[in-house]
């Protein structure tokens, strides 16, 4: 499948920021199951110098801008990419961090006794890790259900367990939780999804997660959409979490607030777009 993305993200200050600073991890993963044919970033309402730029050890571009005096901006991400079905088998990515480092917890993976409960409940009977990993996608979406506005963007695992609903990002955390306490790594996935009209939950800007399983290495597993990523995923990058994985992260000096709107725009080539309207949080996946 052939899709084009158009991903713009706007600041704006009620008093100038003297200096800001933002890390971007916004342009799409090399593996076999993507390729991509056009891409392009542009910084528009402010003079952006470009920073240091470099592949990290999870295999993911990052690069970093620096803007002074601002008062509005946008971040503008447009291209097309050319994806497959790799049933989720992440093939292929050139990567150095060991899997092994994705057994460390952060503050929103954090297992608790319900979430250890759950994973013991989940995998009970199960054979090979692939089917461990599936069970773990299957009794989170049962266990958090997908529910837009239910949590917020601090919102831990342990939390959303405890009531019972969440988003994508709720639900990568948790089965990120859940496999480390089956004893596979698990990472948190951002990226873009193509959203059909077949009426299942689809956002625009999305977020899965990834679990090591013995013989094929990362697998991803979407428990908001009940499926691996096929051809109608974009993948971006991943981090222990939504903080770490992030598409846009920042730091400003000087006084003042920021508000902040994104859209995204996912389409088939020859296909009819999807939108995302204004969000909170570059973080906050939906």
């Amino acid at each position: 499948m052939r899709l084009k993305v158009t991903h713009r993200t706007e600041y704006r200050y009620d008093a100038p920021k003297r200096h800001v600073i933002q890390s971007l991890r916004l342009w799409p993963t090399e593996f076999e199951g993507q390729r991509v044919v056009s891409w392009s970033l542009a910084v528009e309402g402010a003079t952006a110098e470009r920073g240091a730029a470099f592949r990290d050890g999870a295999g993911d571009w990052v690069e970093t801008v620096s803007l002074r005096n601002v008062s509005d901006v946008a971040i503008v991400v447009e291209g097309e990419v050319e994806t497959t079905d790799l049933n989720g088998v992440v093939r292929g990515l050139r990567e150095k961090v060991p899997p092994v480092a994705y057994m460390r917890a952060t503050r929103v993976t954090r297992l608790t006794e319900g979430l250890r409960d759950l994973a013991t409940e989940a995998v009970s009977g199960c054979g090979s890790d692939l089917d461990r990993a599936h069970a773990i996608s299957r009794s989170v979406a049962r266990a958090v259900v997908y529910t837009p506005g239910a949590t917020e963007a601090e919102t831990t695992a342990g939390e959303a367990l405890e009531l019972g609903r969440g988003v994508c990002q709720d639900q990568a955390h948790a089965t990120i939780a859940l496999a480390r306490a089956a004893g596979m790594p698990g990472r948190y996935v951002v990226g873009y999804l193509h959203s059909t009209s077949d009426g299942e939950v689809h956002q625009a800007s999305h977020a899965w997660a990834e679990i090591w399983v013995a013989g094929l290495g990362w697998v991803g597993f979407d428990a908001a959409n009940g499926c691996c990523p096929d051809e109608r995923y974009i993948r971006l990058g991943s981090g222990l979490d939504a903080h770490a994985a992030a598409p846009i992260r920042g730091h400003s000096l000087g006084a003042g607030t920021e508000a902040m709107d994104v859209d995204v725009r996912v389409v088939e080539s020859e296909g009819q777009s999807q939108s995302q309207g204004p969000q909170g949080q570059a973080q906050r996946q939906q």
